[in-house]
């Protein structure tokens, strides 16, 4: 009987062991953490997202992070996958905003037990509490693992360590050192759906706003890189929420390469200059003789209004039949473009998840296997691939799990 380790506990190590135990194999699980799943429990805010109800191209479009490299794996096991895969456990699902699919109970813990009951059904032996501080290898082929002063040996390997984020679930970057020493290239680890930090004090006074329904542009050096629609978060750093999020793993890659890093919010994206022009002086007519601060309040809520008649250069007490065209041109202009200098992200602790990571040119996309070392898998975070928020991360690590647990027992 062929044995397998796998060196990580959380979706794509889990996932793997239990393909590859279904094949026949003998299997060991791995896990630094007194329990499997760590990371698995707080994703979906608890509520676990497991994947997406998205076809397999739109899938790879929301995993910016080396996407194309995934088409195989996803072939192999999709969204539907991952939905029957857990409706055959037990865990019933449903589809919410924006294609999310959680499961029905709202719980990341009935997620966890159904897998939990998988692995021990199969057979699998799972070692919580052993963090491998060595892998051992000769002539680019893996001979044992060492955890504590004991040496596991199998047949093939499969790491699935993570990457980098939420260090307390176990993901703190150790597959990124092995791999180095196995020989592989490890790119820029980086912080992605993270937080942003900005140079502006003003967000101090804003902290704890939500703003729906706004369009948000990154651009680096004046240019455009991107932008999205939806909704943010003002925090006492900066912001977050999810346009943010989106957006930060670019903005991330921007300030390592040293450039000047800028966000623009459309606080009216549904109105042209002209229609919200019009929306002003409605506004100014209807507060005639009123103060220019009391008279935007059914425009925008109130924290944000000294922040906007500060950057539009407007007196919050001039009257607003004295404001001049000019005055209101620049109101419109703030109001579409309130703008942001990004200094820094969040620390890569508090990222969803890793940009960075193996590189995917040493990753065979059909098998999952290394191309530097035989007998060695590479699933997950701890790979070079990244995805936004609403699933996609995790479709990502089921899927990569499935190919490399079915190869790796052959």
């Amino acid at each position: 009987m062929r044995k397998i380790i796998v060196i990580g506990g959380g979706a794509a190590g889990i996932m793997a062991a239990i393909k590859a135990a279904e094949n026949g194999a003998s299997v060991t699980l791995l896990e630094k953490m007194p329990q499997i799943g760590r990371k698995l429990r707080i994703t979906g805010k608890g509520r676990c997202n497991l994947t997406n109800a998205a076809d397999i191209s739109e899938v790879v479009k929301n995993i910016p992070g080396n996407g194309k490299f995934l088409y195989s794996a996803l072939k192999n096991f999709s969204p539907v996958d991952t939905v029957n895969f857990f409706e055959s456990l037990g865990v019933k699902t449903k589809v919410e905003r924006g294609g999310r699919i959680f499961p029905a109970s709202d719980d990341a813990t009935e997620v966890i037990d159904a897998l939990t009951k998988k692995l021990a059904i199969l057979g699998v032996e799972v070692k919580n509490n052993s963090p491998v501080k060595e892998i051992i290898a000769e002539n680019k082929k893996i001979v044992g693992v060492k955890v504590g002063d004991k040496i596991f040996k199998a047949n093939n390997y499969i790491l699935a360590t993570g990457g980098a984020s939420y260090p307390a679930t176990g993901s703190s970057g150790d597959g990124f050192k092995f791999a180095r020493q196995l020989g592989h290239t490890v790119t820029e680890i980086l912080p992605a759906l993270v937080p942003l930090e900005v140079e502006e004090d003003f967000v101090h006074d804003l902290q704890g706003l939500p703003l729906k329904n706004v369009r948000v542009k990154l651009l680096s050096d004046g240019k455009k890189v991107d932008e999205q629609f939806g909704e943010m978060l003002f925090t006492h750093f900066g912001v977050s929420g999810p346009i943010i999020l989106t957006l930060s793993g670019q903005a991330a890659k921007l300030l390592a390469a040293k450039k000047f890093v800028e966000l623009e919010i459309n606080l009216k994206p549904a109105l042209t200059p002209e229609q919200l022009d019009a929306r002003i002086l409605r506004d100014f007519e209807k507060f005639r003789g009123k103060i220019v601060k009391n008279a935007l309040i059914e425009l925008l809520p109130s924290k944000l209004i000294p922040v906007v008649l500060d950057l539009s250069y407007l007196p919050e007490e001039k009257r607003v039949d004295e404001i001049t065209l000019a005055e209101r041109r620049r109101l419109i202009e703030i109001l579409r473009g309130l703008p942001l200098t990004i200094t820094k992200t969040r620390p890569i602790a508090e990222a969803i998840v890793t940009s960075g990571g193996i590189s995917i040119k040493e990753i065979d996309p059909r098998t999952m296997r290394s191309k530097v070392v035989e007998n060695l898998y590479i699933v997950g975070e701890v790979a070079d691939i990244d995805g936004f928020t609403g699933g996609f991360n995790l479709q990502a690590a089921w899927s990569m799990g499935f190919v490399a647990g079915n190869c790796a027992f052959r």
